[in-house]
């Protein structure tokens, strides 16, 4: 699995790895039942801190994606892929009503229209 940062962007280096990461659950890579790579693996192969690397796996417990266990280490949920997909276009769409003026309830009264 590919994990791509940027250090001179102004997006914080954790955000950076779990939207990679993301990225990688949406197309399905790793699958579900699969262990992402061990935090200081990965923080060793990024040059970056380990704890960055465990905010990001963090970020992606809260969200659903993954599921952290002592010993075990990060594991796939069942339906990530899919959840991955929806948050990423979510901060598509959230970027784009933001650059075209539209507040949060505006933005979340047309999504209830659209999903009924």
């Amino acid at each position: 699995m590919l994990v791509r940062i940027d250090p001179s962007s102004t997006v914080p280096l954790f955000e950076q790895v779990a939207a990679s990461l993301r990225r990688a659950l949406a197309d399905g890579h790793p699958a579900p039942g699969e262990q992402l790579p061990p935090a200081r693996e990965l923080a060793a192969s990024l040059e970056i801190n380990v704890h960055t690397v465990l905010r990001a796996y963090a970020a992606l417990r809260d969200e659903g994606l993954i599921d952290l266990r002592r010993r075990r280490g990060a594991v796939v949920i069942g339906g990530a892929s899919a959840r991955a997909r929806l948050a990423e276009l979510a901060g598509e769409l959230a970027g784009e009503a933001k650059r075209a003026g539209v507040g949060f309830e505006e933005l979340t009264g047309i999504l209830k229209e659209k999903y009924s």
